[in-house]
Parts: C-alpha cells; sequence; structure tokens
C-alpha cells in the first residue's frame, strides 16, 4: 500500500481499542488505515454536523423547555469539540504526531446519544411533529454512521443503539400503541446496519490484504524473500539518509554449481545465502537481491562495512549443506562504497559498489575493494 501523507496513530485506552476491534489477525498497517478512515474529511463531517445542530435547533425553538435547552446545548457542545479534535488530529497525522484517537473516538458514541436524547425528548413531549422530525433525523444518520465509520463495526452498532435506542423507550412511554412498532424495527434495523458495518468491513480488510501482498510482492524478490532493486531503492528513499555504506555482493563459483546440478540446487544455494546474509548484516540493514547471483547490502550508521564486508567473505567460503544433504562450496567478491556528501543517491553509490566490484573480481576473487582505494582484503579460495 501506498504510504499515506496522513498517519493516524492506533487507540490506546481499552474502550477506545474494544470500539476499533476489526477482526483478529489484522496487521498493524492495515489497523492503521482503517482508524485514518474513521476521521474521514471535514466535509462530511459538516453534513452530520449541520442536521443535528438544525434539527435541534428548530425545535428548541417550538419548545423551548429545559429538556430542548439541554438537547440543543449538547448538540452544540460534541459538535465543536469534535471539529476541534478533528481539525488538530489531522494537523498532528501530517507532522507524524500522537492523533488524540481515543478522544475522537469516544466522542462518536456520546454525540450518537445526543441524537437519541433529543428523538426521546421529542417523543416525550407530545408533538408529533417533533417527533417525526427528531426520528427521521435519527435513521438519517444512521446511514452515514454504518457508510462512514464501517473500519470499525463495533462503533457503528454502538452509536446506532445509543441514536436508535431512545426512539423504543420514548415509544413505550408515550402512551401510543403504534409507535410500539418500532420494538420491532429499530433491533430489526440495529441488527441490519451492524451486519452490513461488518460484511464491509470484511471486504475492505480482504481488499487491503490483497493490496498488502501485491505490494510485498512487488518489493520482494520471490526466491529468497529479500528486498528487489524496486524495493531496495523505494526503502532507501523512504528512511533516513544516514546510511553509511552499500555492499555491492557477487557470489564466486555460482555459475559452476548451477551448470553441474542443475537450476533446483542453484536456487536452494541461493535462498541459503540470502538466509546467511540476513543473520551477518545485522539489525537495521537493508539486504536485497539485484537478480542472478548479485546481492546488495545497505548498513546502518552504527556499522562498520569494511569490518561487515570481511566477515561475510569469511562466512561464505564455508559450506552449505542442503536439506537432501549436498554440501555446496563458493566464495564472494564485495565492492564497498560509502554514502556522503558526493554521493548520497542511490544510483551513484550502487555504481562506485559496482565498480568496486569489478576490481575485487579481477583481483583474485573472494575479497572486498573499498570504491577509490585499490587495496583489498580477501581470502584464498
Amino acid at each position: 500500500m501506498e504510504q499515506q501523507t496522513e498517519v493516524f496513530t492506533l487507540p490506546r485506552g481499552r474502550a477506545a481499542t474494544w470500539l476499533l476491534h476489526a477482526g483478529a489477525d489484522i496487521p498493524r498497517a492495515i489497523r492503521v488505515a482503517l482508524v485514518g478512515s474513521l476521521f474521514g474529511t471535514l466535509p462530511i463531517f459538516a453534513g452530520g454536523v449541520l442536521n443535528t445542530v438544525a434539527v435541534a435547533w428548530v425545535l428548541d425553538g417550538r419548545h423551548p423547555t429545559p429538556a430542548f435547552h439541554i438537547w440543543l446545548a449538547l448538540e452544540i457542545a460534541v459538535c465543536l469539540v469534535r471539529l476541534v479534535v478533528l481539525v488538530v488530529a489531522r494537523r498532528r497525522a501530517r507532522e507524524r504526531e500522537s492523533t488524540l484517537t481515543d478522544t475522537y473516538v469516544l466522542l462518536a458514541p456520546l454525540w450518537g446519544a445526543t441524537v437519541g436524547y433529543g428523538a426521546l425528548v421529542s417523543v416525550l413531549s407530545g408533538d408529533w411533529v417533533a417527533a417525526t422530525l427528531s426520528f427521521l433525523s435519527a435513521a438519517a444518520m444512521v446511514g452515514g454512521i454504518c457508510f462512514r465509520n464501517f473500519g470499525a463495526p463495533r462503533l457503528v452498532a454502538v452509536m446506532i443503539f445509543l441514536s436508535l435506542g431512545p426512539c423504543c423507550i420514548g415509544a413505550v412511554l408515550s402512551g401510543e400503541p403504534t409507535l410500539w412498532l418500532t420494538l420491532l424495527q429499530i433491533p430489526f434495523y440495529l441488527f441490519a446496519m451492524s451486519a452490513a458495518a461488518w460484511r464491509l468491513n470484511g471486504m475492505l480488510v480482504s481488499t487491503m490484504k490483497a493490496e498488502q501482498e501485491n505490494d510485498r510482492r512487488a518489493r520482494h524478490d520471490e526466491l529468497t524473500g529479500l528486498l528487489n532493486r524496486a524495493g531496495l531503492f523505494r526503502a532507501v528513499r523512504s528512511s533516513a539518509p544516514e546510511h553509511t555504506a552499500l555492499l555491492y555482493l557477487d557470489l564466486d563459483g555460482f555459475k559452476a554449481i548451477n551448470d553441474a546440478h542443475g537450476h533446483e540446487i542453484g536456487d536452494t544455494l541461493l535462498a541459503l545465502v540470502a538466509r546467511r546474509l540476513r543473520h551477518l548484516s545485522g539489525e537495521g540493514s537493508l539486504v536485497a537481491r539485484l537478480g542472478g547471483d548479485e546481492f546488495v547490502i545497505v548498513t546502518p550508521p552504527q556499522a562498520d562495512p569494511l569490518a561487515l564486508a570481511d566477515v561475510i567473505v569469511r562466512e561464505l567460503s564455508k559450506p552449505f549443506v542442503t536439506d537432501a544433504g549436498a554440501m555446496l562450496e563458493i566464495g564472494v567478491s564485495i565492492g564497498v562504497a560509502m554514502f556522503d556528501h558526493h554521493h548520497d543517491e542511490l544510483d551513484g553509490v550502487l555504481r562506485d559498489a559496482d565498480n568496486a566490484l569489478y576490481e575485487a573480481k579481477r583481483a583474485g576473487k573472494s575479497r572486498r575493494v573499498l570504491a577509490g582505494v585499490r587495496e583489498s582484503a580477501g581470502l584464498a579460495v
């Protein structure tokens, strides 16, 4: 998946974490994307706010009683706080800071409760115009709640329950038997919309997982699991530019083994080499296979690239044993180039390392050469 311009943080508290649960075994990157989908856009937010505040405002004018005053005050207060939190969260998301996710998530059920409270006081007022308008407003918001928040199905269910649940209470207390039909309608509506939210969430998660897997395959070598050329360039671009060096590796004697034992054994050997390189390169390194028997390691700032190159030359000269018991011996030649103020782009450093690799091959193989320095170190094959 493409890196988001805005990155929203995951919730920390139990309540918000429970509300945002979207299923088991969902990768962290997808959970972050689902959280981001809840923040939506300001126009979508404004539409919901205008609807609920407008209805509360009109009915407060029609019934200037404490119950309606409280409703209008709650609507305005909750919507203003949500607006402030939304604006601050989006700004922090762009700056990669904590995005007040817990606060924003917990304000959503509170807003749903204000809608439900308005429906309750409207039906208890005995004014069927007010009751009809408030019920329609609550029902209209349910569709938006479902299709705007289906990244968090539990949140959808809670918001619908708080928005429409009081309608059932009001129907019972109203003394109007006709309204008792809502005792059947609203639970069914709650179940149907919650089920729709879970279904939409499942489809979204499946799509995001497929995109993530396709992206992983596009950036990784299928045989070894290492980064491929495209993945290496992308990883270097997206990481901090403090990498100290690039090691360009070419296996010595691989072609002879591949020709003698076949491509299947050759592929097995490449996978074993990749596994050993991962272990040797250490945490923070980028390890890639460019194709054939060529590998690249980009080291982190704390690494000593020449010492690492010497270790790799020594360790790759040790035999590899396949699952079938075959013992394979190869060597490796390494060109080393440094990232510095003259060469801070991967293309240039890769080119220098390639030239140094050519010098290592010409000097007798199974050794490393630092770009720009004639001295070499190596092991006899």
